[in-house]
């Protein structure tokens, strides 16, 4: 994953968060569905996946080499058709209270597993995660929070993201609530996170779904309006995480 470059004005934008493997989970039904996203994805600009099927929920298991295999064949087929796209193994991660002792079967972000994307139950925050967060930095590994600004707690009290961040935990926002596709209100929560420092990334959580498509680059035209130093570091922070280095201040 070494030595990903990216710009604003290039197609080399990196999605951090997306189901765009066939037949794993709720994001492609089959190739062809995750083809058409492969399209979609190059149309926006983006040119590195990490491919984040659901692991854990009560729905999904998908084990680290599973995804391993997956993202191998897919890429294959990618190739041989000419989509300049690269996929990257990733999951998803439902979390629960164990987390830290299943790490050999957790896909990062990166290469070496230094940023775990970890999703929140929709409606609520567990009275765990701040003690399982703090056992996983013990481990060297950094919670990235998928989507907060769906999550309903969080809403009502986003003071439990701010006490996350604090301890050195990531958020990240998913582009089609920051462009509106969400509603109203979760546009503009997603603005507030944005605003207070309490988001890192922005990414498609994309699935062949209605409303859940590529906007990244609307997303980060979107941030530009008000805070065009964000957007870039937003930009930034994604090659960051991806080559599994620090976040520049």
């Amino acid at each position: 994953m070494k030595g990903i470059m990216t710009t604003m004005n290039s197609n080399n934008l990196i999605d951090l968060h997306c189901h765009i493997l066939p037949g794993i989970d709720d994001g492609s039904k089959g190739l062809e569905a995750s083809l058409r996203l492969a399209q979609e994805a190059i149309d926006d600009g983006v040119r590195y996946i990490v491919a984040t099927p659901h692991h854990l929920d009560r729905h999904y298991i998908n084990h680290a080499g599973d995804v391993q295999e997956a993202v191998d064949t897919f890429q294959a087929e990618l190739d041989q058709r000419g989509l300049e796209l690269t996929i990257f193994a990733g999951q998803e991660i439902h979390l629960n209270g164990n987390l830290d002792e299943i790490v050999p079967d957790l896909l990062g972000l990166d290469a070496t597993g230094k940023y775990l994307l970890v999703e929140l139950p929709h409606e609520d925050v567990p009275d765990y995660t701040e003690n399982l967060f703090f056992r996983l930095k013990l481990l060297g590994i950094t919670p990235v929070i998928a989507h907060p600004e769906r999550n309903a707690r969080i809403q009502a009290n986003p003071e439990l993201l701010q006490g996350f961040i604090n301890n050195g935990a990531l958020g990240q926002v998913t582009a089609t609530s920051v462009v509106g596709d969400f509603g109203r209100k979760v546009k503009k929560f997603s603005r507030e996170l944005l605003e207070a420092g309490l988001v890192h990334i922005i990414a498609s959580d994309a699935h062949s779904l209605k409303g859940r498509k590529f906007v990244l680059r609307e997303a980060f035209e979107e941030v530009a309006k008000w805070d065009s130093e964000l957007a870039l570091q937003l930009e930034q922070n994604a090659k960051q995480i991806v080559n599994g280095e620090e976040l520049l201040n």
